[in-house]
């Protein structure tokens, strides 16, 4: 029979949700904990939400995007109530580099049956039939919920301050509300993540990557599929709810925030047929956490026993693929060799995993 392990896992974005609902799934002694009074407050929050694994990714990655898809689908067969679009994308003049298996070249007629609001339409675009979008709030929500009929505890207004060790092993973490005791630390915590290690000793190489997300009112559907090109990226969240996303590129007049969201919301009035009547409810910067090479950071510290480490960017994407994997690792004491290459001790060796 195997130990239950006190695990803790810190952050209530759309990673630490999944672990936790991958972790509770097994019956062991987890608990959330979150700064704010509810999940995906920070970069979950503003996510554009695509579950985008077409895109070409480094061949030692390569496994965990094909297999994002399936894991969905899992996911949908154990919780009914998860709501995800499967839409597809549809993308012209941007740089294609989706794997030439899963996109589908279409015409102008085509692309006008897929798409009958745009108002200018390309001579041949790429569908990549496969993907999805989902409501990152709701569905991080949701996985609290879930992982708290399995059993799991969640506290939210409770800030992780300090890990605490003895000797090479973590023993618990000190919170805004007291300690708690774990056998094991899972650092689900996104950008924030260097700011929680660097008291024990090492660097995390995540840095802050600033996204836009413009949410507006619609009197209608506008969009079918996930429509990205040159002049904009957009989709449906729902029915009455229309989404954008777009770089960030600083904070000038010109360029800030505010300045970006409000051409991107004219971009799409002037582009879509009925889009006159959109309503701009919101401008938002996100945070996305970007490990040093883009790829995922997960696993356990080599000198520190119990401290799991969650990051990585597409999290959308990747969250339930890699949680399931993750929690078999936490349970089971093995190794799985899906993860291997997502190790932190890539960036402190030679091997180049580009």
């Amino acid at each position: 029979m195997k130990k239950i392990q006190k695990i803790v896992v810190v952050g209530a974005g759309i990673v630490g949700t999944s672990m936790t609902y991958y972790l509770s799934k097994q019956n062991q002694n987890v608990t959330l904990i979150e700064t704010n009074s509810t999940a995906a407050c920070e970069a979950t929050n503003k996510s554009f939400g695509w579950i985008h694994p077409s895109y070409q990714v480094s061949e030692n990655y390569r496994h965990l995007y094909d297999a994002s898809i399936a894991e969905y689908h899992e996911l949908e067969k154990e919780i009914p109530d998860l709501e995800i679009k499967w839409d597809g994308a549809l993308t012209w003049e941007v740089p294609i580099d989706y794997e030439e298996s899963r996109k589908q070249p279409l015409n102008r007629q085509q692309i006008i049956e897929l798409e009958p609001n745009l108002k200018e339409y390309p001579e041949e675009a790429y569908y990549a039939y496969e993907e999805g979008a989902l409501d990152p709030i709701l569905t991080a929500k949701l996985l609290v919920k879930k992982a708290e009929e399995n059993g799991a505890s969640v506290l939210f207004d409770t800030k992780a301050m300090q890990i605490i060790t003895e000797g090479s092993k973590v023993v618990g973490v000190n919170t805004s509300n007291g300690f708690l005791e774990a056998d094991v630390i899972v650092v689900a915590t996104g950008a924030a993540i260097p700011e929680l290690c660097k008291p024990l000793g090492f660097d995390v190489p995540v840095a802050p990557s600033p996204s836009i997300l413009i949410r507006m009112k619609s009197k209608e559907k506008l969009i079918r599929t996930l429509v990205s090109n040159s002049k904009f990226e957009a989709r449906q969240l729902t029915d009455d709810l229309l989404l954008a996303a777009e770089d960030y590129i600083d904070e000038s007049e010109q360029n800030g925030p505010e300045a970006v969201g409000k051409r991107a919301f004219e971009i799409l009035r002037h582009n879509l047929k009925g889009g006159e009547k959109l309503e701009l409810e919101s401008i938002q910067v996100g945070l996305r956490p970007m490990p040093e090479d883009g790829y995922p950071i997960v696993g356990f510290h080599d000198e520190i026993k119990g401290l799991y480490l969650t990051v990585m960017h597409s999290a959308v994407t990747l969250a339930p693929i890699i949680s399931r994997l993750a929690a078999n690792e936490i349970i089971n004491n093995v190794q799985m060799k899906e993860l291997e290459s997502c190790r932190l001790i890539r960036f402190l060796c030679e091997v180049d995993f580009m």
